[in-house]
């Protein structure tokens, strides 16, 4: 893999979640059609990061991965078939906004995946001092019922590389040299854990979160620092309780070959470094409520 491209979520209020990450959050509105609207980012050459459909129920639709060539998108949908993996959509030409090559399966956990290559970049720029909207989409964050076994899958099936452990309940996992574009927590329901967006710098960090709160959004957690990719973290709850992230300067791995993964201990002190995040309460009690991806084993209708 080369990259995280987009998220995909279907909503239940399409209005409602177009309004929040369009005039609260910082995307824009890159295209739209019956029932689905894509959001880009200022800062991105990617067509768009979030895809937003109405749907019956609140799901993850679709999760998608740069591939480098449209060969290595061949590559990998015969390297899946022969391991016996769901092929959902065989490569081809994508309709969506900036086309491209790609293909479409199933994870270990039922989640729809998507790889795809020779997508046409759209225009983007360099965000300015003070700029307080996402710059890039930086990672997702995924919840499974046997972290080790979805990790191994990633790894064996996505050429994925291990980052970082969070004691052995979180893995911080790498295709690029950012610390992580994708991440797997141990939960007790495969769902969505969160989705996360990179800043500027710090003081935009910053100021996009003070953003959120003038407009009525309490932090779940944060403003803070991780120590696994020392990266900044403020989470908040789009209007239908998906998590999303601000962060900024996560770690980068430069020299591969004398990388060697680390394990975190799973304390306060190493969950936040500055120890200005407060309390988990928030983050938690929605955790506890989230309900099981409604959208496992089942295509995105787009």
């Amino acid at each position: 893999m080369a990259g995280l491209r987009h998220v995909g979520l279907g909503v239940p209020d399409l209005a409602r979640a177009t309004a929040f990450y369009e005039g609260i959050w910082g995307l824009y509105r890159v295209a739209e059609d019956t029932g689905v609207v894509f959001l880009g980012s200022v800062g991105s050459a990617e067509p768009y990061v979030i895809r937003l459909r109405q749907a019956a129920s609140q799901r993850v639709d679709v999760i998608s991965f740069a591939a480098k060539s449209a060969t290595a998108v061949d590559a990998l949908c015969e390297s899946l078939g022969r391991a016996g993996v769901p092929i959902v959509r065989e490569p081809g030409v994508q309709d969506s906004p900036g086309g491209g090559y790609g293909m479409r399966f199933f994870d270990l956990d039922g989640r729809l995946v998507e790889v795809s290559s020779d997508v046409r970049p759209k225009p983007f720029r360099a965000l300015e001092p003070g700029e307080s909207v996402p710059r890039k989409l930086s990672h997702v964050v995924l919840n499974s019922t046997d972290v080790h076994a979805t990790v191994e899958w990633y790894r064996t099936h996505l050429a994925f590389r291990l980052s970082d452990w969070l004691s052995d309940r979180m893995a911080f996992l790498r295709c690029s040299e950012e610390h992580h574009c994708l991440a797997i927590a141990q939960r007790t329901k495969v769902s969505l854990n969160h989705v996360s967006f990179e800043m500027r710098g710090l003081d935009e960090y910053l100021r996009g979160t003070g953003r959120l709160v003038r407009h009525g959004h309490k932090p779940l957690w944060g403003p803070g620092r991780h120590s696994a990719g020392d990266n900044t973290f403020s989470y908040f709850a789009d209007p239908h309780g998906n998590v999303v992230e601000y962060t900024t300067e996560l770690e980068r791995i430069v020299d591969e070959d004398a990388w060697q993964p680390r394990i975190w201990p799973a304390t306060p002190d190493w969950y936040d470094q500055w120890g200005t995040a407060g309390g988990l309460e928030d983050l938690f009690a929605l955790d506890s409520v989230t309900q099981q991806d409604s959208g496992l084993w089942v295509p995105a209708p787009i």
